[in-house]
């Protein structure tokens, strides 16, 4: 029980980190990329930022769960 809450407790700190980070490296490159269609460079970096938060918040409660299952009691 103690390790699920601290995955889920690394998974909420962490995960919008690494969103937040995807968002700012992805928004930079865009920007050169369409510099006409900065809503175009947004969306994108939004939606890889979303897809980020959403892989990383997914792998850490895995790794965790994994984790908890090898590791004997």
């Amino acid at each position: 029980m103690e390790m699920s809450r601290l995955a889920i407790i690394l998974a909420l700190v962490f995960s919008p980190l690494a969103a937040l980070s995807a968002y700012f490296i992805t928004y930079a490159e865009y920007r050169k990329h369409f510099p006409e269609d900065l809503k175009r460079a947004r969306k994108l970096s939004l939606q890889f930022a979303l897809t980020t938060m959403a892989f990383f918040m997914v792998m850490i409660i895995l790794a965790f769960l994994v984790i908890d299952k090898l590791l004997p009691k």
